[in-house]
């Protein structure tokens, strides 16, 4: 008999007895994580808007988005171990609370400060909550099947919470104000508590002194804080300038002091055995690249549209909505079955070779682009999210065991972020030298823009194929004892202790 599918460790017998369905609880895990990357992508639509009312400089208003992104992407970490330590469902609620507050603060904002400092304390309401989202999940759901069916949904939430919010900023900010974009949270945030409070495991932690590192919580803290600061500031001033530079340097050094502390400290923040589970670290770096390369299909595409064929924002969302169709329609139909029958493994690597394809094909997208023919294929492709999300975030919480699910959940979290803010500096910086360098030889102005468009296009590709092929080799395959390969079998934490072969 061949082995069963690879999954995320059961949780263990004192995993926290639900106290509703955990249908509701998957519902409310999957509401908060739609409300966040809803907000995400909805700001994005509204930057001109915001820039003419509150009178941005234009070298201020990326801060519009930096600044939420500088908060949610150094406090994840954290917020995931303290989740484990303090009880992760005090920490979703928390989280949710802070977020919603920040909401409003942001949509009441009169001066370019006020909306920055509340942007900042979304990015920390969002980190308390996403930190220990999956967390909460793995604890939820024990069984393989099941869990894999659940990870499905949760997955879908984050294409569907991009797709939608293109589309409502579009409309929110042409039929209301911007502000509305911000104040729409309040009904799904208050909604997402009330429901969390009931439906929830109820979970004490295992208390700080199970993992109290107060100095390994500032280095990492402070190590990535620095090192998101720098890599974003890279799109505005180059990676060879001083703004980039020494925040980056910074930021690797405090990194670099923390890991040393981990292992030393006798309560560590990030136990150094969580890293040792090779299906944890391959699927934490493998997320790294493909989110990096998949910032040029979920932003970059978006700008070819509206600067290129002169969509609007709301049509613009309009025209990618096929994508989150197809994508939700592969990741809760498809996903979890292939799963369950062929392993993690298998369906990662057919969704990243469809990714390949998606960019491979953008990167013949020309100048006047028929929707038919040159980017309703690229919409149907995308399916490959709907395949490479579930399984990657699968892999990614293969090693967490109940006391370490939120920080694995927190780590999964901040590899995502780290990626975007690579792929942002860097693919948004490649197309803006490309498109230079064209409108220099005398391109006309949407020639070398999708000049541009075409090398961040191409490097994202590039990004994909170095994906998979670290996927294809270093995710283990075993064979069961009848001799048929079989899924990759997941490495619990606990386990990791022992020295490797």
């Amino acid at each position: 008999m061949s082995a069963p599918a690879s999954t995320p460790a059961p949780a263990s017998a004192s995993a926290p007895a639900v106290r509703g369905p955990r249908g509701l609880a998957l519902g409310v895990i999957a509401a908060g994580t739609l409300m966040i990357i809803l907000d995400g992508s909805i700001v994005t639509v509204a930057l001109p808007a915001i820039q003419r009312d509150l009178d941005f400089a234009a070298s201020e208003l990326s801060w519009v988005v930096n600044a939420y992104l500088v908060a949610f992407g150094s406090l994840l970490l954290l917020a995931g171990r303290l989740g484990d330590l303090l009880g992760r469902k005090r920490m979703f609620l928390a989280g949710t609370g802070v977020f919603t507050v920040a909401s409003l603060l942001a949509g009441l904002a009169t001066t370019p400060a006020v909306l920055l400092a509340a942007r900042f304390l979304q990015g920390v309401g969002s980190a308390m909550a996403t930190a220990v989202g999956l967390g909460i999940l793995v604890t939820l759901y024990p069984g393989s099947k099941e869990r894999a069916g659940a990870i499905a949904v949760f997955s879908f939430t984050g294409a569907a919470g991009a797709s939608i919010g293109q589309v409502l900023g579009g409309v929110l900010t042409d039929l209301l104000t911007w502000h509305w974009i911000f104040f729409i949270n309040l009904p799904i945030g208050a909604l997402v508590f009330a429901f969390a409070l009931p439906s929830l495991p109820a979970d004490a932690g295992s208390g700080l002194r199970a993992g109290a590192d107060g100095w390994g919580a500032l280095l990492i803290t402070s190590g990535l804080m620095a090192g998101i600061y720098g890599v974003v500031n890279a799109t505005g001033h180059g990676w060879g300038s001083p703004h980039t530079l020494v925040p980056a340097l910074a930021g690797a050094a405090l990194l670099t002091g923390f890991a040393l502390r981990q292992v030393r400290a006798r309560t560590p923040l990030m136990p150094p055995r969580v890293l040792r589970s090779r299906s944890v670290a391959v699927a934490n770096l493998v997320q790294m690249l493909m989110v990096a390369a998949l910032f040029s299909f979920q932003l970059l595409l978006a700008l070819y549209l509206q600067n290129v064929l002169e969509y609007g924002a709301a049509r613009t969302g309009i025209a990618m909505l096929p994508a989150a169709l197809v994508i939700g329609a592969v990741s809760l139909g498809a996903s979890a079955r292939l799963t369950a029958r062929y392993g993690e493994r298998a369906v990662l690597l057919s969704g990243i070779a469809l990714l390949v394809g998606v960019l491979g094909l953008l990167v013949r997208l020309p100048v006047h682009a028929h929707y038919a023919t040159d980017l309703l294929p690229v919409m149907l492709l995308a399916a490959g999210f709907g395949l490479a999300l579930p399984a990657l975030t699968s892999l990614g919480m293969s090693g967490a065991d109940e006391s370490d699910a939120g920080l694995a959940s927190g780590l999964f979290n901040t590899t995502q972020q780290i990626g975007m803010a690579l792929g942002v500096a860097t693919l948004s910086t490649l197309a803006a030298a490309r498109t230079d360098t064209l409108t220099a030889t005398g391109s006309t102005r949407a020639a070398a823009l999708t000049g541009g468009y075409h090398a961040a296009f191409a490097t994202g590709a590039g990004l994909l194929v170095l994906a998979f092929v670290l996927a294809f080799a270093a995710l283990r395959k075993p064979v069961s004892e009848g001799g048929t390969p079989a899924a990759p079998a997941p490495e619990p934490v606990a386990a990791a202790e022992q020295p490797a072969n």
